[in-house]
């Protein structure tokens, strides 16, 4: 029943995706085989011995960096993510939990160039679709070399950089959905271009 319901259409789905970036992101890729997640938990360390997840999710790339998501894995950079979920499926993108040393470029980054990070965010359909970047586990003070009033203080101390906003059950069953989630991942380009290039991933202008 998986196969058939849910990573079948999942597939069909992240092809599309892969053309739909062809378009307006060639440097991001979608893979049928690599950008799903698997189904299976990680009961490793967890309380709860459920063997599955309720959710299938997909991540896209750059097709320089890893394929990987988090802390766990080195190389990876910004892109973007999909979540399929009952009353809450949802858009993201950017780049969570970054490795040590990809946070500290991005810091870099961010304390050299304040104000064109801020742009990024700035956008009018951004902030009207996805508001601002997630504050999820934020230092509460600065990371140490930055001073208080530093003109990238608002920003440094981010831990991850990741923007989402939810889809209803309607669009995720609908037959626009490709369209949909391009429309909010152009939105949120500018942001994932600059995190990109932060890392040393640069935009492409075509495949």
């Amino acid at each position: 029943m998986y196969d058939e319901q849910i990573l079948a259409p999942m597939r069909m789905l992240v092809e599309e995706l892969d053309v739909r970036f062809a378009q307006f992101a060639p440097e991001i890729i979608g893979d049928s085989k690599r950008s799903i997640f698997r189904i299976y938990r990680d009961v490793r360390f967890s309380n709860d011995k459920s063997p599955y997840k309720t959710h299938a999710a997909c991540w896209f790339s750059h097709r320089n960096a890893g394929h990987g998501v988090g802390s766990e894995t080195h190389g990876a950079g910004a892109g973007y993510y999909f979540h399929l979920e009952p009353g809450a499926s949802l858009v993201a993108g950017g780049i969570w939990m970054p490795p040590r040393p990809s946070l500290n470029l991005l810091r870099e980054s961010i304390a050299r160039q304040p104000r064109d990070f801020a742009k990024t965010l700035q956008g009018t359909a951004f902030k009207r679709r996805f508001d601002k970047l997630s504050e999820e586990q934020m230092l509460k003070r600065l990371p140490r070399g930055y001073e208080p009033g530093h003109p990238a203080e608002p920003w440094l101390r981010y831990v991850s950089f990741t923007v989402s906003a939810p889809l209803s059950d309607k669009d995720v069953l609908g037959k626009k959905l490709g369209e949909k989630i391009e429309q909010d991942f152009k939105v949120v380009l500018p942001l994932v271009r600059w995190l990109n290039a932060a890392l040393g991933y640069p935009p492409s202008e075509r495949r």
